[in-house]
């Protein structure tokens, strides 16, 4: 009988929401929106809930069914519950399910892909926060179209890779999405309309430098250590050195060089490379 499989995916995420939780006392996975804000770790907090404000601006004033594309540990449905709207969240994940059902307990949690949720409209928005990206480009419009109501609006507030956008021979570039010209082009043959856009590109970038920063403090621990062996434990480094080297190939251990060590990935290269946009959709 084989081993199970380590699932890498939720471990990520229960590490990466802790620390979240810890740090801002909530489990919000998105970018931050840094208009006017110092960028340091004291204020990511503040810059979740300035990205969450910006966001609600474009639904309906009065409170409405909404379906919650994407909900990341159900931060934002909580919200929106608490300003009186009816949520719906989709999540493909089985631990951010969980997480949803905890921190929103008075949503309908569909744990599956969009493109296979059975849900049953009418809804008057369609949500995506940071999700849209994970949505096949031909299904995704299609699909919420069949579940709105003939007023109701789908809104975006996502990252696509812009028209400059240029691959990394180490890692991939930071960012990315589906390319914002082939967007435009399936809105431009869609039955709907932009209603809203707006780019928030600069604003929501710092958010990378913050993120990048954490690996930094890691990789800068990582050296210290490394230097204290080489003093007092050569032989035990030489070794350790040795089984890496053999280990880890050679475009990986790059790859970890540039994220722990380097700031290869920071707010001008996500900015060069990517286009974030908030934006409402409704029928033409």
């Amino acid at each position: 009988m084989g081993r199970n499989k380590i699932d890498t995916r939720s471990l990520g995420l229960d590490i990466g929401l802790t620390y979240l939780k810890w740090l801002t006392g909530a489990e919000n996975l998105h970018y931050g929106y840094w208009d006017g804000l110092e960028v340091c770790a004291a204020n990511f907090g503040a810059a979740q809930v300035a990205y969450t404000e910006r966001l609600f601006e474009r639904l309906p004033e009065t409170p409405c069914r909404i379906l919650d594309i994407g909900g990341g540990a159900g931060e934002t449905a909580r919200k929106l519950i608490a300003l009186g709207h009816q949520v719906e969240i989709v999540v493909p994940s089985a631990f951010l399910a969980s997480r949803c059902r905890e921190n929103a307990p008075q949503a309908v949690v569909h744990e599956t892909k969009f493109e296979d949720a059975e849900v049953q409209g009418v809804f008057d928005v369609c949500l995506f926060s940071e999700s849209y990206q994970y949505i096949p480009l031909d299904q995704g419009l299609t699909k919420c179209l069949s579940l709105l109501s003939p007023s109701g609006r789908v809104v975006i507030a996502d990252c696509f890779r812009s028209e400059t956008f240029t691959g990394d021979a180490v890692q991939s570039t930071v960012g990315g999405g589906h390319p914002i010209a082939a967007f435009r082009e399936l809105v431009e043959s869609s039955s709907v309309e932009v209603s809203q856009e707006e780019d928030i590109t600069t604003q929501v970038a710092p958010s990378i430098d913050l993120e990048q920063g954490l690996f930094n403090v890691i990789g800068y621990a990582g050296q210290r250590v490394d230097a204290e062996f080489a003093k007092q434990r050569p032989r035990l480094r030489g070794a350790i050195h040795w089984i890496m080297c053999r280990t880890i190939s050679t475009r990986k251990r790059a790859r970890l060089d540039q994220r722990f060590n380097q700031k290869t990935r920071n707010a001008a290269h996500f900015a060069a490379n990517n286009t974030y946009l908030m934006m409402v959709l409704k029928r033409s």
